[in-house]
């Protein structure tokens, strides 16, 4: 009976654990660097997909290294002077600014053979080995970018880009989506496909685009495809993205609230098996 109520005492102390807080590196572009800097976003973004992360999964702390307007090229070339800290987990979300400067997706030839950050996948060799140099147990989770709407930035309209619905330089947004998958499955790396996530094609990214009708010169509301066709000029036009235009980004590109949840939704599922 003695022994009995013992290991009634001691069996709770036992089974009671303390889990065990993870360090998150979040290496990206704007999507990423805006989630520190709402007021970019005209505070049309309240938090953004790595608060949201950390929100759902207590034990995890993120560390941003998004870095507006970058290509992956520019994140391989500056890796050694960037402050990457050793941690648990990384996520890397890079890809759309590759596509539309022009720089080329290359192949996972370009990734075996390591040569150099002319290619998105060479670019994420070097990426991906300075992740291993600071942490080979790591977990490494490996983010396509999602498809693009006509981006037009809400503080400076003549920064505007067209939606990935076109090529750029003879090259399509989904050829990087693919090169980044193809290393995925090479290294066995998770990932997220966020480019043929059903929930964030063009058509989700915005309701409508407010433009001038070109026949009657009145502002209309215009939903995708009708809109790619339809003129903008920002040096005259109002800002084509109102409030209530807001889908799935507030401006055609950068997610929106709803769209950092969808993003924190698929991650959380990822982090959880690490």
């Amino acid at each position: 009976m003695k022994r009995f109520i013992l290991l009634l005492i001691i069996v709770p102390l036992f089974s009671s654990s303390t889990n065990k807080e993870l360090t998150w590196v979040a290496i990206g572009d704007s999507i990423t660097y805006l989630n520190d800097h709402p007021d970019e976003t005209g505070n049309r973004v309240t938090k953004g997909y790595l608060s949201r992360v950390c929100e759902k999964l207590s034990d995890i702390h993120y560390v941003n290294q998004g870095h507006n307007g970058w290509t992956s090229g520019q994140i391989a070339r500056s890796i050694d002077q960037l402050g990457i800290q050793r941690a648990d987990i990384y996520t890397i979300l890079l890809g759309t600014n590759d596509w539309w400067v022009g720089r080329p997706a290359g192949n996972l030839t370009d990734y075996k053979n390591n040569t150099g950050d002319s290619t998105v996948s060479g670019s994420f060799r070097i990426i991906i080995n300075k992740i291993r140099s600071l942490n080979k147990e790591a977990g490494i989770i490996l983010m396509t970018p999602l498809q693009r709407g006509d981006f037009v930035y809400i503080a400076d309209m003549k920064n505007n880009a067209h939606g990935s619905y076109r090529e750029k330089n003879g090259q399509t947004l989904e050829q990087v989506a693919t090169v980044i998958k193809n290393i995925a499955r090479y290294e066995s790396l998770d990932l997220i496909d966020l480019y043929h996530s059903g929930k964030l094609t063009i058509p989700h990214l915005v309701k409508y685009k407010k433009l001038k009708d070109p026949q009657t010169g009145v502002y209309k509301n215009f939903t995708y495809p009708e809109y790619v066709n339809i003129p903008f000029d920002p040096q005259k036009d109002d800002y084509p993205y109102p409030s209530d235009a807001i889908d799935k980004t507030y401006d055609g590109l950068h997610p929106s609230d709803a769209g950092n949840e969808i993003i924190a939704g698929m991650l959380v599922k990822k982090m959880k098996k690490l």
